[in-house]
């Protein structure tokens, strides 16, 4: 295990992905689909065969500082959906490469979108592929977001400080010896790996004992804790699990709130119970306000023109509501089967720019959720409080006890400048996706999914749903490109462009 972890983390990563294609080749065997299970297989040995060669060519080479890390991540949503779209382009005749290589990108950093609205055009291999991979770049995600970016004060880091000293000067970096990257790599691994794998189980075992198929439950699984909403099916809202798969579900969307919800105590930082979590707490402030927003606008608004104004409506309308807000704003996507009863509830015909905010937002930091984190919200929202209460009394101190202590005194301006880069980012995209033709709703709503990582936004945030398989192939190009900027975020792509980044 030593010698292995001296290996690069490319590396490694390579040859995990080996590995998981034998998965789908096993599956498509089992269903007597031979030929996707020839296309797995001999993908597995091809990359597996690469991975050995690779390995031994760089048996002395060896990333001692973090930063090298940082790239090999980086290289890991570049470079390696390129080799994880090979299976798909040889198991589906149809599929173009670079339709494959867009949706192993879109499956790999959590995004979900997919360039086939029918779900029955891809075997269930290749979907569980798809939910395979999203999983596996979630895991990544829980793994290196405290390996790798956090002691270097990005991926939301920046904003929080934990140790001792002034507010100001509080970072994430260790005092004292510095620990290897690859030691950091497999100690938090040895811990998160094993957790990871036992929720997504539990969550598989519950869905199933609700009543889905064990295939949709696994990939049901997979999706909802790498928050990448895949489904082998019409989502959610066609599960056969009904309300109880939903419940279940609702209660696993807490990992992507808070990483107090899985890490605490694993990094000696997460320390204080998630009931004083000001990220979860934060979010339930918002999910139970937008979905009191729309419950009650039906008694304001809309009761006169609704023809349901009986209990088990009103019950629907708020079940509704609360999944598929906390969904969005987890960045799963997951749409509820009670959804349309939201709208028919609340009056509004298609409130999609509110699920365009909560994708925005996202959840919390360290966690499989993209968006521009809840950490960031908060530290804006304490920063315009305290601004405010300034207004009123100029000459106060300021204070709102140990929680606000944690944040750094340039938090909120580190988060104005990580906000300011998300929207930059989203116009630049848009403008990308406006040479193509695309419109103007259309690309403002599939640039924000794909830097939000929430690809199923796409189908209900617009008035009409709007299909990845009709954008011109530039376009494609573009929004695989923006998913990898949302998954890494654009300060950790930044920090490698810095030359003081890389001095000694």
């Amino acid at each position: 295990m030593h010698r292995l972890s001296q290996r690069p983390f490319f590396v490694l990563l390579m040859g995990l992905s080996a590995l998981a294609m034998v998965f789908p080749a096993i599956h498509a065997f089992v269903v007597d689909n031979h030929a996707v299970s020839r296309a797995f297989f001999y993908s597995a040995l091809l990359l597996f065969v690469l991975t050995i060669f690779i390995g031994l060519a760089t048996a002395s080479y060896k990333i001692a500082l973090s930063r090298g890390y940082l790239v090999s991540l980086l290289a890991a949503f570049l470079v390696l959906p390129v080799v994880l779209a090979v299976p798909m382009y040889e198991a589906v005749p149809a599929m173009t490469f670079l339709e494959a290589w867009f949706e192993s990108v879109s499956s790999f950093t959590t995004t979900g979108a997919t360039l086939f609205d029918n779900t029955s055009d891809l075997p269930r291999s290749v979907h569980l592929w798809r939910a395979l991979m999203g999983w596996m770049g979630g895991l990544l995600i829980w793994v290196a977001a405290i390996a790798i970016l956090a002691p270097l004060n990005i991926g939301g880091f920046e904003v929080r400080a934990t140790h001792g000293g002034s507010a100001s000067e509080k970072t994430f970096a260790q005092v004292g010896r510095v620990s290897d990257p690859s030691e950091r790599l497999f100690r938090f691994g040895s811990k998160l790996v094993p957790l990871y794998f036992a929720l997504t189980a539990l969550l598989w075992l519950g869905l199933t004992a609700a009543g889905e198929n064990s295939f949709v439950a696994m990939c049901h699984a997979m999706s909802v804790m790498a928050t990448s909403g895949i489904s082998p099916m019409d989502g959610i809202s066609q599960s056969s699990a009904g309300f109880t798969g939903e419940l279940i579900i609702v209660i696993f969307f807490a990992f992507a709130l808070s990483r107090v919800t899985f890490s605490r105590g694993v990094s000696g930082q997460e320390i204080k119970p998630l009931r004083k979590d000001s990220e979860f707490k934060l979010a339930l402030m918002m999910i139970g306000g937008l979905v009191a927003v729309l419950f009650l606008r039906h008694g304001i608004v809309a009761f006169e023109d609704s023809a349901n104004n009986d209990i088990a409506s009103a019950a629907a309308a708020l079940w509704g509501a609360l999944f598929t807000i906390t969904s969005f704003l987890t960045t799963t996507g997951f749409e509820s089967a009670e959804w349309s009863s939201v709208r028919e509830w609340s009056g509004l015909g298609t409130p999609g720019l509110m699920l365009v905010g909560l994708s925005l937002i996202g959840g919390g930091v360290a966690t499989t959720a993209g968006g521009i984190k809840l950490l960031r919200v908060y530290a804006l929202w304490k920063h315009g409080q305290r601004e405010i209460e300034r207004l009123i009394h100029p000459s106060s101190v300021g204070g709102a006890g140990a929680e606000a202590r944690q944040i750094r005194r340039q938090g909120a301006q580190i988060a104005w400048i990580f906000f300011m880069l998300f929207t930059i980012s989203i116009a630049a995209v848009m403008v990308l996706l406006a040479f193509t033709g695309v419109q103007f709703e259309t690309a403002m709503v599939l640039a924000v999914s794909a830097l939000s990582t929430t690809g199923p936004l796409a189908s209900v945030a617009a008035e009409t749903p709007i299909s990845y398989a009709g954008i011109p192939d530039f376009g494609k190009v573009v929004l695989a490109l923006a998913m990898v900027v949302g998954r890494l975020e654009a300060l950790a792509i930044i920090a490698l462009l810095n030359p003081e980044f890389w001095r000694q």
